[in-house]
């Protein structure tokens, strides 16, 4: 290997190689050499080339990424946009979508908008004026056009632009996404437990303009009015899409009944609101599942630790995060592709199982 070139005099020694350094050592322009180092897509002849690697080896000379970036259109970085990356759920889908990411060589920012809409929008017009070059939001829609219309605009514009983008939760973007299939999971829930021999049931229900929120509680309601036991009005509560939701919407229902159950089954929306829900009704002194049972949604990580275990709907997180990345990065014709995700129904011991 040729020895690293000795610093002129008025070079200090242990400075670094630039651009301009590399192009007169391989005796190319400027542009030539920021062509074959900086991601152009524009054609040099092979023995310039060659040139300017040998240049670039002898002095150790590392690419400016911005650089790169401007050459490419843009950043080897994929733009990861979560509610919230404490919750499980999103912890789960992150960890999928960094795996994909570094098969592909990207690189992940992880951003949390802490459930403002405002602030996703934000973060996606900041990646996309970072030149990002692929976004994936993960999380629910509001059932708001005053916020989806804007969304829907900026990613029209981010994809123009040469970006790629992906979704998990409701299709309505534009984008590829990963849809779950929240009504019919939920749902074939209900009938399970309806099976297992409860009768009487409540819904948490989340907040009302969440869509996954309430998908979940309108696909279970239907499958227990398939066996003629839909919740009464009463019994179905909104709160928080958070442990502490959980907690507060059981506790006012059973507060309703001087403490005493007025169900034998709840289901929450989610996994940390029926984690609130379980610990609500131990204040109360109510026995999981012989006073009343309790249901979830997700099956996330923490639940192998919960007693008694949780009866949930699984969701595969891991795969639906990696399945994301490969919507947004695969180049197909046409209309944004749609992956389908079917929840599969886990009856534990915080409900009934005959």
């Amino acid at each position: 290997m040729s020895p690293r070139r000795s610093p002129s005099p008025a070079e200090p020694a242990g400075s670094v190689a630039t651009l301009a350094d590399v192009a007169e050592r391989a005796e190319v322009s400027l542009a030539t050499a920021s062509r074959v180092l900086n991601g152009s897509t524009r054609q040099v002849k092979e023995a310039l080339r060659a040139k300017v690697i040998a240049a670039a080896a002898e002095l150790d000379y590392s690419p400016n990424a911005q650089a790169q970036a401007m050459a490419r259109g843009n950043t080897a970085t994929l733009g990861l946009i979560v509610h919230d990356i404490a919750d499980p759920y999103f912890s789960s889908i992150a960890a999928g979508v960094i795996a994909a990411a570094g098969e592909r060589g990207l690189l992940v920012t992880v951003a949390s908008t802490q459930r403002d809409p405002e602030a996703e929008l934000r973060h996606v017009e900041l990646l996309r004026r970072q030149r990002a070059q692929t976004v994936v939001l993960a999380g629910s829609r509001l059932d708001d056009a005053a916020l989806l219309d804007p969304m829907r605009t900026l990613l029209r514009k981010y994809t123009q632009g040469g970006g790629r983008a992906a979704c998990i939760g409701q299709d309505g973007l534009g984008i590829g996404t990963v849809v779950v299939e929240n009504r019919l999971s939920a749902a074939a829930l209900a009938d399970a437990l309806h099976r297992a021999g409860h009768r009487a049931f409540a819904v948490l229900t989340g907040p009302p303009s969440l869509l996954t929120a309430r998908d979940r509680a309108e696909g279970f309601c239907f499958g227990l009015s398939e066996h003629g036991a839909e919740p009464e009005a009463e019994h179905q509560i909104p709160g928080d899409f958070t442990r502490t939701g959980g907690y507060e919407a059981t506790r006012a229902l059973l507060q309703r009944t001087g403490g005493r159950p007025p169900v034998d089954c709840l289901f929450a929306v989610n996994d940390v609101m029926a984690l609130g829900a379980l610990a609500a009704a131990r204040e109360a002194g109510l026995r999981v599942p012989e006073d009343i049972g309790i249901a979830g949604f997700d099956d996330i990580s923490p639940l192998r630790d919960v007693v008694p275990a949780l009866t949930t709907v699984r969701l595969p997180m891991t795969n639906m995060g990696a399945e994301a990345v490969k919507l947004a990065l695969d180049d197909h014709a046409g209309a944004p592709r749609r992956h389908r995700v079917r929840g599969e129904v886990v009856l534990r011991d915080s409900t009934r199982c005959q």
